[in-house]
């Protein structure tokens, strides 16, 4: 049997969509999950080598869900993202017209995304979430619903017809996604990388965050996503999710996570992986005293200082 990647289901949804993009899902099983946990609970069980998940939309930002399965499940890690182009159709049975729509449904992070639309075409219809936006488009099938938010792609495979297509409330909306497996050594770096953890603070007190963010910023490594989640401890007890560019063999980033780990009282190394869609000509060059190169000679002229040969 192949080596399986499990991924968010069923078939017909934009994650298996970006999943087809990676060169190896043609030569792994690919197996839909019914929700994002059950697809990472896969890899944990060794029932699959990765699963592979959406865990941030340009519209509405991280998803919660994946965010909080890295945060508080069992150890796992990121080894991919791919970013995807995502419009939506409105799905229905054939014969369907707009103004019978009474019920729609579609995943909850696909709702910021057609909140206008929906406003200007269907103000009175009712939403009702579902576990996937091709779970929806399966509901309608069904009769449970009149119509889903979800790929035109998905109609086919559903017997639905897009009643409309191309619907979105945001120019140029993506959504990215991630490939998670079991913690292992991370891939080389390419130079055009992410760093990705989730740290928690030792107390909470005026400048708190702002300690442990100075980690990143005075070895001059930048930022690209910082999300609060609840730890679930007490209101206001937050951990925080971070992107940071560049890989953990990176001395800044290394230095950076070092300081993280004094500094706070649990580190989650998520993983160092490429960044899609960017080229390694296109990074910025490291802040003049934070190459790795003036890292070194830094490093060697403490030595030269401890030996007593400065």
């Amino acid at each position: 049997m192949p080596a399986s990647y499990a991924y968010l289901g069923p078939e017909g949804t934009f994650t298996e969509v970006a999943l087809r993009t990676l060169p190896e899902a043609a030569t792994r099983e690919l197996v839909p999950m019914v929700s994002v946990p059950a697809a990472l609970d896969a890899v944990r069980s060794g029932e699959a080598e990765a699963a592979f998940v959406p865990i941030e939309n340009s519209v509405e930002g991280g998803i919660t869900t994946t965010l909080d399965e890295l945060v508080a499940g069992r150890p796992l890690m990121i080894y991919r993202e791919v970013l995807l182009s995502i419009t939506f159709a409105l799905l229905v049975r054939p014969g369907t017209k707009l103004d019978e729509i009474k019920t729609v449904t579609a995943h909850p992070a696909a709702q910021p995304q057609v909140r206008n639309w929906m406003k200007a075409h269907l103000p009175d219809v009712i939403w009702e979430s579902s576990a996937s936006n091709a779970d929806g488009a399966r509901l309608v099938q069904e009769g449970r619903y009149d119509a889903a938010f979800a790929g035109e792609f998905a109609a086919a495979r559903y017997g639905l017809e897009p009643l409309v297509t191309q619907i979105h409330d945001a120019e140029n909306a993506q959504t990215r996604f991630v490939l998670v497996g079991k913690p292992a050594r991370p891939a080389a770096p390419t130079g055009a990388d992410k760093t990705s953890v989730v740290i928690w603070q030792r107390e909470d007190h005026p400048g708190a965050l702002m300690e442990l963010l100075q980690q990143f910023a005075i070895r001059g490594v930048n930022l690209m996503l910082l999300q609060s989640r609840p730890t679930g401890k007490g209101i206001g007890d937050y951990c925080f999710a971070i992107d940071a560019e560049g890989h953990i063999s990176d001395r800044r980033v290394a230095e950076a996570l070092m300081g993280l780990k004094r500094a706070c009282p649990q580190v989650r190394f998520l993983g160092s992986y490429p960044r899609a869609g960017v080229a390694v000509e296109d990074v910025r060059p490291p802040r003049t005293g934070t190459s790795d190169d003036e890292f070194v000679t830094a490093s060697d002229w403490l030595a030269r200082c401890q030996d007593g040969r400065f």
